[in-house]
């Protein structure tokens, strides 16, 4: 009896492994056309998938889904879509079951073709977003991914859970945070707001920037490294729980003056540019 049982485990167990075999080598892919009068507005949810972002020039949003080791379809990866007039919305579930073989090599990819005057709202549980230059409202957010922008102007804002946030050429708004990872980014700002739970924090500030309210750049268990260009007037309150500042230009300071705590005036002053980190140097210097 005690054979038969283990008999019948051992072909229960090859039939799931074959079958997982073959479901995991199971590629697929979902595509659609929107048509579009006018600005539009995408919102993209996804629990565990790598998203790029790509600015187009026609009047469409063109998405592609592709898979590895899924189906597309109600047993495997399930896409909600929807459109009303130049709102757009879709959603990509992928199973959340991990018990099949070759799992680690299951991926799914959200590929969004958009113009780029477009509002954005794209949010990934578990995956990284890649985006190319757009203007508008433009929110990115992953749980556990990076974030790869470049060229985004308007309002922006970026978050992560546990991962890096990169880009460049930023342009008019940003505020950027990440849980642990770093945070590296370039750009003309008028609103800045920079904040990593445990990573650096890294912001080269171009010509013609102005801090029109109050900017912030923090590291909770990071250094951080600020770029200012000629012409920039604030107040600075730069401080560090268990480090040192370096001011690579003048300051005129108030207050009490120390290694790990600096107030004064960048140029003519203005509005309060706040950089702080609980564990880490702070290095301040002009492009």
């Amino acid at each position: 009896m005690r054979r038969f049982c283990f008999a019948v485990f051992a072909l229960v167990a090859m039939t799931f492994a074959a079958s997982a075999f073959s479901f995991s080598a199971h590629a697929d892919d979902w595509n659609k056309t929107y048509k579009l009068t006018g600005r539009p507005t995408l919102r993209v949810i996804t629990n565990d998938a790598h998203v790029d972002l790509y600015n187009s020039s026609g009047d469409e949003i063109d998405a592609h889904v592709t898979t590895n080791g899924y189906a597309i379809g109600d047993r495997g990866v399930r896409i909600n879509e929807s459109q009303n007039g130049n709102e757009v919305d879709l959603e990509v579930h992928i199973p959340s079951f991990h018990f099949f073989f070759g799992w680690n090599n299951r991926s799914v990819r959200i590929e969004l073709r958009v113009p780029r005057e477009a509002d954005l709202d794209i949010s990934t549980d578990d995956g990284s977003v890649t985006s190319q230059p757009f203007h508008g409202q433009v929110r990115i957010s992953t749980g556990d991914g990076n974030i790869e922008a470049n060229g985004l102007s308007g309002e922006v804002r970026l978050h992560s859970g546990d991962g890096h946030i990169h880009g460049t050429d930023f342009d008019g708004e940003l505020r950027a945070d990440s849980g642990d990872g770093r945070i590296d980014v370039a750009g003309r700002f008028d609103t800045l707001s920079l904040e990593s739970g445990d990573g650096s924090v890294t912001a080269e500030v171009a010509s013609g920037s102005k801090i029109a309210n109050d900017w912030s750049i923090r590291s909770g268990d990071g250094s951080v490294t600020l770029l200012l260009p000629d012409g920039l007037n604030a107040d600075l309150d730069a401080h560090t729980g268990d480090g040192h500042i370096t001011l690579d230009f003048p300051v005129t300071t108030s207050g009490v003056i120390s290694g790990s705590n600096i107030h004064g005036k960048i140029g003519s002053g203005g509005p309060p540019l706040i950089v702080h980190t609980g564990d880490g140097s702070i290095h301040i210097s002009k492009i």
